[in-house]
């Protein structure tokens, strides 16, 4: 009995060049090939590779396996590469002389389109994955096999970047993932990650769906920058080229945000329907352009005024306190940039300052009318009027005058003083009473008697007081002449005389004599020529004395002095001979 052995039949078999099929195949195996170009490959889905398994098992004699061995089975075309759900021409070829049962065995869809001695032609369609076919034929009773592997290439379905951060903080790691769904023979396809064109990472696609990963310290200088992912199915090893897919781009944006709180410089208090500016600074921030800023009081909003200098932004704004805000309340300023804040707040009592009010029962009163003064503000306040303190916060000052004719034109002055948050508010009102009396003329303003010169120039000064103010002038107790009062006017002899000066206004008249006496400029000059000679008959008189008191003296007698004999006499002086008379 001969023995059993096993017949491998994975093999391709090519038909001999001279066979009329093989030149009929030849032509669709071209074709196939050139429909491997870029521009014309289609993506298909990917099927699960069978491997086909021994088929058939034949018992050959021993003498007609060597005489099989002499032949031999071909199979066109070999290791072919193809896109995804294309169909394939498969030529399985022998040169045995008489061939027997030409088949192809594989788990593709296929269907002989021609056949002749020694050679047979099968189409497979929708060729999705990767696959072994093998040829099988029998010559001389005995089983030839060849096989052949066909691989089948796909473009990436979907290359995706994963979304990158709103904003990426400067100085701290980034890292990138990509993710490519499809895409065969996956060893030839490769994930690659850029920024801009600059490849920051290669890897090998593992996995479905493939996955890439790279680690970036992110800087100032990628604020704006663009990364990419890009699958490179390299298939120039089987006589193709590079193809490329790259996702869409996504854009980083980068940011500094100080730790430090923004300084914010506000009022302390601020009284209702008041305004006051309110100032908010942060420096070191990039991109500055980016940040946003607000500011508010409690849950008023305000609208502020936004500069940038470097990378220091300031925001300046007014806040209005309102009446319903009265009471503790904070200034709030927030600066955000890349998705991070920093805050700053102050406090601030809003608060209502009511007052001083100063009433006056009357502020035109007659001379000795009772008057009363009040002085009120708001709760918390408190008031002094004319410095005199009222009982407590809140409470009035009060006071009563009786009013003179001093009180005309006087200023009673309130005072109101409120503490808030330690600082001590002053608010002052003042109020004039008037007090109405009747005319007077002030002697020591206006006095009774004047002596002037004829044809001098003079001022007559002479004041009057009243409320209301008098008229004053003054008439020539005969004639009735007015003099000026006030300005200067050439004295006459006319003007000589007595003047009733008179106040008069609604209240009454007051009077007031003024004796004017003008001195006439001839009997000045008479007056002093009676002088003169006065004075000279009296020096006259004087020197005729004198000279003849001389006269006398010279003539008197002489006295001998016995003691002294031998001194010479000598005439007696006269002033000498005087004080011998007289004693």
């Amino acid at each position: 009995m001969q023995p059993l052995h096993f017949c491998n039949l994975n093999c391709w078999l090519p038909s001999p060049p001279s066979s009329p099929v093989g030149h009929l195949l030849k032509a669709p195996s071209s074709l196939s090939l050139a429909t491997m170009t870029p521009s014309s490959l289609l993506l298909g889905a990917c099927r699960t590779l069978v491997i086909f398994q021994l088929l058939a098992c034949c018992l050959l004699p021993l003498g007609a396996q060597s005489q099989s061995q002499e032949f031999s089975l071909q199979m066109e075309p070999q290791d072919p590469v193809l896109p995804a759900g294309r169909s394939l021409l498969v030529n399985c070829s022998t040169s045995c002389p008489r061939p027997e049962l030409i088949t192809l065995e594989t788990s593709l869809p296929k269907e002989v389109i021609d056949e002749d001695q020694g050679w047979t032609a099968f189409r497979l369609s929708n060729v999705t994955g990767d696959s072994k076919i093998i040829c099988s034929a029998f010559c001389n009773g005995s089983q030839m096999t060849s096989n052949s592997s066909i691989t089948v290439y796909r473009f990436p379905e979907l290359v995706e970047l994963d979304l990158l951060p709103p904003w990426q903080p400067v100085g701290e790691n980034l890292t990138l993932q990509c993710h490519v769904w499809g895409g065969a023979p996956r060893a030839q396809l490769t994930l690659v990650l850029l920024r801009g064109e600059e490849e920051l990472s290669r890897q090998r696609a593992v996995g479905e769906p493939a996955e890439g990963t790279a680690t970036v310290l992110a800087g100032r200088g990628d604020y704006g920058a663009k990364f990419t992912c890009r699958a490179e199915l390299d298939l120039r090893p089987r006589g193709l080229g590079l193809f490329q897919n790259t996702s869409t781009p996504r854009q980083l944006r980068t940011f500094v945000l100080p730790m430090a709180p923004p300084r914010l410089v506000a009022p302390l208090s601020l009284e209702v329907g008041t305004s006051w500016p309110v100032d908010c600074t942060l420096d070191g921030l990039f991109p500055v352009s980016e940040a946003q800023v607000q500011l508010a009081l409690g849950d008023q909003m305000l609208n502020p005024a936004v500069t940038i200098h470097g990378d220091t932004l300031r925001a300046t704004a007014t806040v209005t306190a309102r009446a319903d805000q009265e009471g503790a309340q904070e200034i709030v300023c927030n600066v955000t940039l890349g998705g991070e804040s920093r805050e700053a707040r102050a406090n601030l009592t809003v608060f209502t300052f009511l007052g001083p009010i100063l009433n006056l029962s009357e502020t035109n009163v007659t001379e000795g009318s009772k008057v009363n003064v009040s002085c009120m503000a708001g709760p918390r306040v408190q008031v002094m009027l004319d410095g005199d303190l009222a009982r407590a916060p809140g409470e009035p000052a009060q006071l009563q005058v009786t009013a003179t004719e001093g009180d005309d034109g006087r200023y009673f002055f309130c005072n109101a003083i409120l503490e808030v948050d330690g600082e001590v508010l002053h608010r002052n009102v003042t109020v004039q009473l008037r007090v109405l009396y009747g005319p007077k003329i002030d002697p020591a303003k206006c006095p009774q008697r004047l002596a002037w010169k004829d044809r001098t120039s003079h001022i007559l000064q002479c004041e009057a007081r009243g409320n209301p103010v008098p008229q004053l002038q003054c008439l020539h107790e005969g004639s009735r002449r007015e003099v000026p009062i006030g300005t200067p006017f050439l004295v006459k002899l006319h003007h000589n005389g007595t003047y009733h000066c008179q106040a008069v206004s609604p209240r009454g008249t007051y009077t007031l004599l003024v004796v004017m006496h003008v001195q006439d400029r001839n009997s000045f000059v008479v007056s002093i020529l009676i002088g003169v000679l006065v004075i000279l008959g009296v020096v006259t008189a004087i020197v005729a004395l004198i000279c003849i008191f001389g006269k006398q003296t010279r003539s008197g007698i002489y006295h001998v002095n016995q003691q002294h004999t031998s001194l010479p006499l000598r005439p007696v002086q006269p002033k000498e001979a005087v004080e011998l008379e007289q004693s």
